[in-house]
């Protein structure tokens, strides 16, 4: 499962490494002379001396190897009936005879090799790959390597080999070396080289060429959601497009070759690997709808967090993996099984879809989805259960199933296309739809915004005897606050401040029905009780389950106020709130009745009201601007812009209107003042 690619990638080398004409001879005749040398380069083919264990002296040319066995360099040594077997193999190949043109440099080339190992010629070490215990390191994807070769005559080379504990989805016939060894003049075997890596460049591809998709994918889709975060479909198409470049990049499956050892080439792909399969989980959720489904996304949260938990941890393995016990193999087993029950999930996640309406694009990301999760799972239990049933699901899985121009592709590789490209199509479908939502919402806004020009009031009416201001800033472009000042005939002034709850434009239309009713009762001349009590019945069965906090009182000329209150803030008085008696809010009970009490405002008074955001402002840290505050606050008589924007600078966090009355001594000039961000930022009266 987990190293599917890496053991795909070496297989593949393998045979392109068997295709060169060196490989094949064609320079020179393969076997074990060196009297063809000088004409290019020969395929060391053997016949290979093998033996497992370890003992240095096996490196001598003096050590008689007849009782090895012989063991062909293209077959590991897994598949010479040594199954599941690790740590030291030794093999040895008798060179006879002389190079035709002696003096010239020779080199060797030796192919991948699971996983570390030493070259030796007669004896002494000329070169290798990784290092071997008992501080082992060898690489993640072992690489291709060119040795100077020493040798002028008749000698011994010897490979000793070290094969690391297999993992729970490794085959039984890993160990040793994985394709025949060339060897030859320098500039011969580094032409096999270069012609293997070329090979290797056309093999792969395609798959340079998805790499560039993915990744361009992947950053467009994280610009996008970079600028909306609350778009959580275009992270998780970055991570799912970006998580298959990565792991490109750890197992060499790209134009820029990167060697990583393999404790952290494991250790990240194996986390990799798995937010490869969430992000598939999140994409389903989002793509089929189901995210408006709590449980089942806190299903998915939980599920993901555990899986990712899983595979850092089987990743972690390895870096002890070099000196691990069966302990070791014992916790990747229990990992692994965990990680591939789990990719069962998107059978559920799919099924759920499929009981929606969906549309075209979305039936086919569950289709596709449901193919390539079916194959991976196939392939990955093949892949688990090899080593124990020997049967070659996973080989049959990865046969390509037709090849274009040397590029072969699988069906897991056909699967991923096939999902990738419906993923993108429908999320694309997601983005047609969201910028028509959004355009709706957009429209929506506006006439919420024309509603609540038309509500809150141009410029106020003078008030004989008073200094009246009043500020209004909405949180967001719509807000649920308004305020009202009606002149009566009678020459006292009714005025309304209140908050609905809700906002955009349902608040805005509940606004304009408030604001209607009170004119009306302000021209039949309705007390302020009067008024709240006749609200509450209209607004009761039209709120679909929202609420209105109010405060209404009637002024008159004198300074005698008439205030009557609904589950609004008290209003606050030279600093200090009035006492009133509690009340509900309008909308919630049609027989709620409201009272109303009366107070004089003598010269230099000052009457504040205001709405829950000037209360509920919070800072950075999270404290909120509290009644401390807000005495201390109208207690130095500020306007109401200057109220709100001390609220403001605190930390808006709602809605804020503010309204003040301030009674004037005989001599002084009535005023008025309204600032908002829906007119002109200030009018005067």
């Amino acid at each position: 499962m987990l190293t599917r690619a890496k053991a795909t990638i070496l297989l593949t080398l393998a045979v392109i490494f068997f295709m060169a004409p060196g490989a094949r001879g064609a320079d020179g005749p393969a076997g074990n002379s060196l009297e063809a040398l000088g004409r290019g380069s020969i395929a060391l083919t053997g016949p290979w001396k093998f033996h497992r264990g370890d003992n240095p002296a096996w490196a001598l040319p003096s050590y008689n190897d007849a009782q090895w066995r012989t063991l062909s360099a293209t077959s590991s040594w897994g598949d010479a009936t040594n199954h599941d077997e690790t740590g030291f193999g030794w093999y040895r190949l008798h060179l006879q005879g002389s190079p035709a043109a002696p003096g010239v440099p020779l080199a060797l080339l030796i192919p991948p090799v699971n996983d570390a190992y030493e070259v030796y010629w007669n004896g002494r070490r000329i070169g290798g790959s990784g290092q071997l215990p008992p501080h082992p390191r060898w690489f993640y994807t072992t690489p291709f390597t060119m040795i100077s070769f020493p040798g002028s005559g008749a000698g011994i080379l010897a490979v000793r080999v070290w094969k690391s504990p297999l993992l729970f989805v490794d085959p039984d016939s890993l160990g040793g070396l994985t394709g025949v060894p060339i060897l030859g003049d320098q500039d011969s075997v580094a032409a096999e080289l270069d012609q293997t890596e070329a090979a290797s460049a056309k093999q792969f591809l395609y798959q340079y060429t998805l790499m560039v998709l993915y990744g361009f994918v992947a950053l467009l889709s994280g610009i996008m959601w970079l600028r909306n975060r609350q778009s959580r479909l275009f992270l998780w198409l970055s991570i799912f497009a970006i998580t298959p470049v990565a792991l490109a990049l750890l197992q060499d499956v790209s134009p820029i070759q990167i060697s990583i050892s393999y404790a952290w080439g494991r250790g990240l792909n194996q986390p990799l690997y798995v937010l490869n399969h969430v992000s598939l989980w999140f994409l389903l959720l989002y793509l089929l709808r189901l995210d408006g489904n709590r449980r089942l996304h806190r299903l998915t949260n939980v599920l993901a967090i555990v899986t990712l938990a899983a595979g850092a941890a089987d990743g972690a393995l390895a870096f002890f993996w070099g000196s691990a016990g069966h302990g070791m193999q014992w916790a990747d087993a229990i990992f692994t099984t965990f990680i591939m029950v789990v990719e069962v999930f998107p059978f559920i996640l799919i099924g759920l879809g499929l009981r929606q309406h969906l549309e075209n694009s979305r039936w086919t990301v569950a289709i596709s989805a449901l193919i390539s999760q079916m194959i991976s799972i196939i392939g990955d239990a093949g892949a688990a259960g090899q080593r124990f049933t020997h049967w070659h699901i996973f080989e049959v899985i990865n046969t390509p199933v037709f090849i274009i121009d040397s590029i072969t592709f699988t069906l897991a590789d056909l699967a991923g296309i096939f999902l990738f490209l419906a993923v993108l199509y429908a999320v694309y479908r997601y983005s047609m739809e969201q910028q028509a939502r959004q355009s709706v919402l957009e429209r929506e806004m506006h006439s919420a915004q024309e509603i609540q020009r038309v509500l809150i009031p141009a410029e106020l009416p003078p008030l004989e005897g008073f200094a009246v201001t009043s500020a209004y800033r909405p949180a967001l472009e719509v807000g649920g606050d308004f305020f009202q000042i009606i002149a009566e005939a009678s020459g006292s002034t009714i005025v309304a401040l209140g908050d609905v709850s809700g906002k955009g434009l349902k608040a805005a239309m509940n606004v304009s029905l408030i604001v209607g009713v009170l004119r009306s009762l302000s021209d039949a001349q309705a007390s302020p009780a009067e008024m709240l009590n006749k609200l509450n019945r209209c607004l009761c069965g039209r709120m679909q389950n929202g609420f209105v906090t109010a405060v209404i009182l009637r002024l008159d000329r004198t300074g005698c106020v008439t205030l009557a209150n609904a589950g609004h803030l008290p209003p606050i008085l030279n600093g200090r709130e009035l006492t009133l008696d509690g009340s509900l809010p309008l909308g919630l009970v049609s027989a709620a009745q409201y009272d109303q009490m009366e107070l004089r405002l003598h010269t230099g008074d000052q009457l504040s009201l205001f709405t829950d955001g000037l209360l509920e402002a919070r800072n950075a840290e999270g404290e909120l601007y509290g009644f401390d505050r807000l005495h201390a606050l109208f207690a130095s008589k500020p306007s109401a812009q200057q109220a709100m924007e001390a609220a403001v600078a605190f930390g808006q966090d709602d809605d804020i209107t503010v309204l003040t009355l301030t009674r004037l001594a005989a001599w002084e000039e009535s005023s008025s003042s309204i600032v908002t961000p829906l007119l002109e930022p200030a009018t005067q009266g």
